[in-house]
């Protein structure tokens, strides 16, 4: 049984940083590609960045290059965000998820498992 649990969320200033966690079971195989979602009350899941368990390939959305990196940890089983120089609408609801396919895709129907989510909130 696939178990995909995020923790690292919180309240943090505009220009903070916070490092999410997703700690994944179950998943067999190298080719898991993994990635982050994020979503507002009433509004789509958005892809924000994804990685691939065998590489060292990383995807990431626009809006959040050079302030969002990417990363896992094999041997933990364990993906990971840093998140810098946050902004008050990077304020959501973060989700991780396994991506369906090796070369991971920006629409949430591409992934099959997904993690409980954890709040990040940024005050201005």
């Amino acid at each position: 049984q696939v178990q995909l649990v995020e923790s690292g969320g919180g309240l943090v200033q505009a220009g903070g940083s916070l490092r999410l966690s997703c700690a994944a079971s179950g998943l067999t195989g190298s080719s898991s590609t993994m990635g982050w979602f994020r979503q507002a009350a009433g509004k789509e899941r958005e892809f924000v960045a994804a990685v691939r368990w065998s590489g060292s390939t990383s995807y990431n959305a626009d809006s959040v290059k050079g302030r969002f990196t990417i990363s896992r940890d094999d041997a933990k089983n364990s993906v990971y965000l840093q998140m810098n120089s946050l902004k008050t609408e990077d304020t959501d609801v973060y989700y991780c998820a396994r991506s369906r396919t090796v070369v991971p895709g920006g629409s949430p129907a591409g992934y099959d498992y997904w993690g409980q989510g954890t709040q990040v909130t940024v005050s201005s």
